[in-house]
């Protein structure tokens, strides 16, 4: 990595509040209506620049602050505004919380838009980017098609809200981050201004934000098919309305990256490019594993001087799609590096990949897996820690039906895999997970992409269609998109499971299975040339700017181990228990001392689907030793199920100093309408 000191241009930057209209404010009793909190760099120069708008509810003074520090004043000095802005009821930023990418938002965003659009210091072009939240409201907002609104760049995020987001997969309830998204956004939400930024106003802003706080659970857990709420902001329902030209960029460990697949594949070529490599969900300069990382604010620098300043520089010539093809490897939970190559594709879906079908042998295979088969699924979210990948398979393969094929000739693989499976099911309700590995000769077993079917969901994830029991249907589905290399002499091995936990809350019905019968069940794999002369695709060495001088104290404590697999033998129950590592306890330049703690468990017994629960417990504390204000506060979410209902418990306390300012508990209980 390499830290830059020196830029084009000399830098400033400022904190103010932009105005949208409505209302008066809260804070300072302006007739400008609510105001959002922003922090600007500029770089010092009489000409009007682009600016460019990362708008996120993560709390700019604080949680993202590091972050920020090592692009935003990056962008300033090679000539734009970049601006980082908490949206409504979040940070510093007046007004109440609202449910994820709504209407309220989005609406907001395309002001804070067109407010940064008419500032002198702005010639009226204006870009977006972000990764997860702030990539999707990115394409969001691309959507609304806000005129000064020209280019974005969108990391690791999704255009399908339904299926390729936290909630659900396959149409199958994702228990891993349904629950823990759920539990981290009631703990977020519940964060207090900082009276360095808002004054003696912040009290009462923080108990008018409580006061509103829903956890976003229960609104999720009532829309389990995908339904108008899901299509609200999912772009993959009008990609023509997206007016911007999109930079799409994930990572193959991000379980987002189907998204850069599909944009380049709807949008029009002459105003797309996307860009996947190995990488985790992360920005792909910050050097966290998986790597090779990349120059990628250079890369964004490129798109940016193209789109908004008019530079004909190239980047338009580059492929429709830049992927990263990994070599085989073994097993592992982290990898510095993953060895492969670049390559690019003129289009997509490309000329350059076929379908290649792997027909299913042998007699009908009774599918019962145990309720805990998924244990070894890694981590849902691969932020780059050391848990976070999936170990060697072998004993998930075990609890499942594998069908394999042998790897005569050295096999790419880039895209998303399908398969079809002819099931007989004797219930109703049911899912199937199919997991592709790569199996080396000494049997080791890694997971390279994997794929579910709520099978309620078979003709649609728009209604749930039960089961007949005792008939056979054929069911297909896709797994989410690789580039991987097969090497000679390994083996490709499809495992199908009837359990995933915690990916996947079990149905009611999982403990009975079904069977797979061979004849008319397949793989598909979309395989890629090989023999290709192709231009080298190269990028510049990651660079970032100085960074912001966190300290994180030392403390003489035993760190909790990131993921923790507890078995019961008596009873039969499995206990997961996860670290998810978010920050712990830093300390900012500004004098805040922020700490965080969160834990997530896992709970199921191997034969009953419904003895599935799950738990989160976070506590934040905020302190400011020279205010003398300290801010803490605690949220407890969990959920169980029987076989008509979710049943949802959550509890926030908030306290200033030691005592108690807030306190409230939820129950909830919401039918399993398909879920």
């Amino acid at each position: 990595m390499h830290i830059r000191t020196s830029f084009p241009y000399e830098t400033t930057h400022e904190d103010l509040w932009i105005p949208l209209p409505g209302g008066t404010s809260h804070a300072f009793g302006s007739e400008g209506g609510t105001l959002l909190y922003a922090r600007v760099w500029r770089p010092l120069t009489d000409e009007p620049v682009p600016a460019l708008l990362e708008y996120l509810p993560y709390r700019l003074t604080d949680w993202t602050a590091p972050r920020d520090h090592q692009r935003h004043p990056w962008y300033a000095g090679h000539g734009y505004a970049s601006v980082r802005v908490d949206i409504r009821g979040h940070g510093n930023s007046e007004g109440m919380p609202t449910d994820e990418y709504s209407a309220t938002e989005l609406a907001d965003g395309v002001e804070v838009v067109n407010w940064l659009a008419a500032q002198p210091w702005c010639n009226g072009r204006v870009g977006m980017f972000g990764i997860s939240w702030g990539g999707f409201n990115s394409l969001q907002i691309a959507a609304l098609a806000p005129e000064p609104l020209k280019a974005i760049v969108t990391v690791c995020s999704t255009d399908d809200r339904y299926d390729n987001d936290v909630h659900y997969l396959g149409g199958s309830v994702l228990a891993v981050d349904m629950h823990a998204w759920a539990a981290t956004m009631l703990a977020f939400v519940c964060r207090p201004p900082d009276p360095q930024y808002v004054g003696e106003a912040w009290r009462g802003m923080w108990l008018e934000r409580l006061e509103s706080v829903d956890p976003f659970i229960h609104t999720w857990l009532n829309h389990q098919t995908r339904d108008d709420y899901w299509r609200h902001s999912s772009v993959c329902e009008d990609y023509g309305a997206i007016g911007a030209a999109v930079l799409a960029v994930g990572g193959w460990h991000d379980p987002y990256r189907d998204t850069v697949l599909r944009l380049v594949e709807h949008l029009p070529a002459d105003r797309v490019r996307g860009l996947i490599g190995p990488w985790s969900h992360q920005y792909p300069d910050r050097g966290l594993p998986p790597g090779p990382a990349i120059g990628f604010l250079q890369e964004t620098l490129r798109w940016w001087d193209h789109w908004l300043k008019g530079e004909d520089n190239g980047v338009m010539s580059e492929p429709l799609l830049r992927a990263y093809v990994s070599d085989s490897h073994r097993p592992a939970t982290v990898y510095a590096e993953l060895p492969g190559r670049w390559v690019g594709e003129p289009a997509w879906p490309s000329p350059h990949v076929r379908a290649m079908t792997y027909a299913f042998q042998g007699a009908p295979v009774l599918v019962r897996s145990p309720m805990h088969t998924g244990l070894d699924a890694g981590r849902f979210f691969p932020f780059g820690n050391d848990a976070d990948l999936p170990p060697d398979q072998r004993e998930e393969d075990g609890r499942s039906a594998c069908f394999d094929f042998e790897v005569g000739e050295e096999t790419w693989v880039l895209g998303r895999p399908k398969v079809r499976l002819r099931l007989t099911s004797e219930v109703p309700r049911g899912q199937v997970v199919a997991r592709l590995c790569d199996v080396a000769p000494d049997g080791s077993s890694t997971l390279v992409t994997r794929g579910v079917l709520n099978l309620s969901a078979r003709h649609g994830p728009g209604r749930a269609v039960p089961w007949e029991p005792g008939a056979t249907e054929d069911v297909t589905f896709e797994l989410n998109g690789i580039g991987q290399v097969f090497p000679p002499g390994h083996r490709i091995r499809l495992a199908v499971s009837s359990a995933y936990w915690p990916w996947i809350w079990p149905q009611p019905d999982s403990a009975a299975g079904f069977t797979v019968e061979p004849a008319g069940s397949f793989l598909e794999l979309p395989v890629r040339a090989r023999a290709l002369e192709e231009t080298a695709i190269a990028f510049e060495e990651p660079e970032q700017a100085e960074p912001l001088g966190v300290n994180t104290p030392i403390t003489l404590d035993e760190p909790r181990p990131e993921r923790l697999v507890v078995r019961d033998v008596a009873k039969g129950e499995w206990r997961l228990e996860v670290d998810p590592r978010y920050g712990g306890t830093r300390v900012y330049p500004d004098g805040l001392e922020f700490t965080e703690d969160a834990l997530e468990t896992y709970t199921i017994n191997e034969a009953d689907p419904l003895s599935a629960r799950t738990r989160s417990d976070w506590s934040i504390r905020l302190h400011r030793p020279e205010l003398a204000w300290e801010a803490t506060v605690r949220t407890r979410s969990e959920i169980s199920c029987d076989g008509k209902d979710f049943v949802t418990s959550d509890e926030v306390i908030c306290l200033e100093g030691q005592e108690v300012l807030f306190h409230r508990t939820w129950e909830k209980r919401t039918p399993r309408t398909a879920g």
